[in-house]
């Protein structure tokens, strides 16, 4: 596992690297010059491409689309300011509880 974060750590890094970058030759950078909405909505976009290839194509599809959703997503937490590394200390935050349990905690929070 400690590769697969190697990958994300630098996919991240590259991303930041890019995000003010020329939007003619890099793609992060014509994301971020679009604007947060279009980042957005290419990343339900590329959910619901997700959702498509688990529901209706093969291994190789869903990995496809599941990479481009966490390249996506990387995007999007960028351009809010949000490193992965707190995504992954929330993640942390919620091992060892139930689904149903965590749940039922961000509902009472008024956050379900």
């Amino acid at each position: 596992m400690t590769g697969a974060m190697d990958i994300l750590s630098r996919l991240e890094q590259t991303i930041a690297e890019r995000s003010s970058g020329n939007p003619d030759v890099s793609y992060v950078a014509k994301l971020n010059a679009r604007g947060l909405p279009v980042m957005a909505r290419k990343l339900g976009e590329e959910a619901t491409e997700t959702l498509i290839a688990a529901l209706t194509g093969d291994q190789e599809e869903l990995t496809g689309e599941a990479a481009d959703l966490l390249f996506h997503l990387l995007v999007l937490l960028d351009a809010k300011d949000v490193p992965f590394a707190k995504v992954l200390d929330e993640l942390a935050r919620r091992e060892g509880l139930s689904g149903l349990e965590e749940k039922a905690a961000r509902a009472d929070k008024g956050d379900a």
